[in-house]
């Protein structure tokens, strides 16, 4: 078992994690920057160290300063959560090279997915249904380029190598636009990413975000459980996340789980994982690979019973997986909404200091958050300060357990999103299930009265 690990991470996650950590009477270390004292979790841990002042550059992106603090403090692991350093492969390999057990999988497949042509072009020898597309990074021919999309069709949409977050991506309608839009793309990577390799894929006019989670050991275990969607989103951020996806069938399911089982195994993968696809016209095209803890991990743990996190503490510890395929049952339905501090009409960010929080409860309610009444939101860091999740025997109870969960929901002395959620939930579209990844800017888009408010 590991002995103590560091939380290399911030607000619900490291919250998250340190509690899966006490579970298995595994020490902990918080850091936290000058800004973040008051954490929750900071005050929790079994120590805490300060890594730099409020700037994520100075403390959370800072890798000597975090290594420093396991070496300070005798640890023997790093859990990186999601976010910041969490699939940078020169942090965990750093962290490997320090003598320390990251909580993930190994840099090299970090590296390999972190890099989408080269993801792509895995997962296609894999057997993993892709997105048509360029097959790799576009050159400086014109030409060329005008040729790969006429062979893919219109429209294309131009993506960054090594993008993510809905970052670095343009869709071209037209071949009279294509150059410029690659030129502008390719700037804008190089901005973002120090890396200005861009490539083509086909655009999917109505596609749902569906993504696979997956446990695997390294040791020739994987495992797949079950399916989220995660379709809501805004920006390409995702607002509303649920599980199992609707519309999605047993059949279907088994036979996309199998195969990013399979892929787990070619790739020799360790740690939780998720394998992002797009889902049209009852298919499954693979985006991207998350080599982390994802944000809404919560509602597969709600209808399959396991503790994810718990498992990436065993897994890096050396154990083989104690789960197989025919364990997982899935169990009712469940739902997560993203709380984030922001205006929930122009989604301006609104830090500042929470002067009233009450948490929801009932049955099939769980909070995962670290707010408290006094607490001061930085504005440093991502706007999202909590989610709320609910489990029901099915997707309508699950639904109506988040509009009570919401509207129980108290939190004074700053904006948050919950009237927007609560438009969400009481949507008609989303409530048949009828959502697409451009479903709820679309809604937002439209007139106040016909996107009714919810009580």
């Amino acid at each position: 078992m590991l002995d103590k690990v560091v939380i290399a991470n911030r607000g619900e996650i490291a919250l998250r994690i340190l509690r899966a950590c006490h579970s298995l009477g595994i020490k902990t270390v918080a850091v936290h920057s000058t800004v973040d004292r008051n954490l929750k979790h900071v005050g929790l841990a079994d120590e805490s160290i300060c890594i730099g002042p409020g700037p994520a550059a100075e403390s959370y992106l800072n890798i000597p300063r975090i290594i420093a603090a396991a070496e300070i403090t005798d640890a023997t692991a790093i859990h990186p959560g999601y976010g910041f350093l969490a699939e940078r492969a020169d942090f965990a390999e750093q962290v490997e090279q320090s003598g320390f057990v990251f909580i993930g999988p190994s840099p090299e497949v970090i590296r390999m997915m972190g890099d989408k042509v080269q993801a792509i072009r895995t997962m296609q020898a894999a057997g993993v249904p892709c997105v048509p597309g360029s097959g790799g990074p576009l050159g400086d021919d014109a030409e060329e380029n005008a040729r790969i999309a006429r062979d893919i069709g219109y429209p294309v949409l131009i993506k960054a190598s090594g993008g993510g977050g809905g970052r670095g991506m343009r869709v071209v309608r037209t071949e009279a636009h294509l150059g410029n839009a690659v030129t502008l793309t390719k700037a804008e990577a190089k901005a973002a990413f120090g890396n200005d390799q861009v490539y083509l894929e086909k655009y999917l006019e109505n596609p749902r975000h569906v993504e696979i989670q997956v446990l695997a050991d390294g040791q020739g275990n994987a495992i797949y459980l079950a399916e989220r969607d995660c379709s809501m989103q805004r920006r390409q951020q995702k607002v509303v996340e649920e599980a199992p996806a609707p519309g999605i069938s047993a059949e279907q399911r088994a036979e996309i789980g199998k195969v990013c089982v399979d892929a787990c195994l070619r790739l020799g993968y360790r740690s939780a994982g998720t394998f992002e696809f797009l889902y049209q016209d009852g298919r499954f095209y693979f985006i991207e690979m998350n080599t982390r803890i994802q944000v809404e991990h919560p509602v597969t743990e709600m209808i399959t019973g396991t503790d994810l996190v718990r498992e990436q503490l065993l897994i890096a510890a050396g154990e083989k997986l104690s789960l197989r395929q025919d364990d997982i049952r899935i169990t009712g339905h469940a739902i997560e909404c993203r709380i984030n501090a922001e205006d929930p009409d122009t989604f301006a960010p609104s830090p500042g200091v929470v002067k009233r929080f009450e948490a929801p409860g009932g049955p099939g309610v769980r909070v995962d958050t670290h707010l408290y009444d006094g607490y001061r939101i930085p504005p440093n860091y991502d706007s999202m300060i909590g989610k709320l999740i609910v489990h029901g025997p099915d997707r309508p109870t699950a639904i109506a357990r988040m509009q009570l969960a919401l509207a129980e929901t108290v939190i004074e002395g700053i904006k948050c999103n919950i009237p927007l959620q609560q438009r969400i939930m009481a949507d008609v579209g989303f409530q048949h299930g009828q959502q697409n990844n451009h479903y709820l800017e679309k809604r937002i888009a439209e007139q106040k009265e016909n996107f009714p408010a919810g009580e």
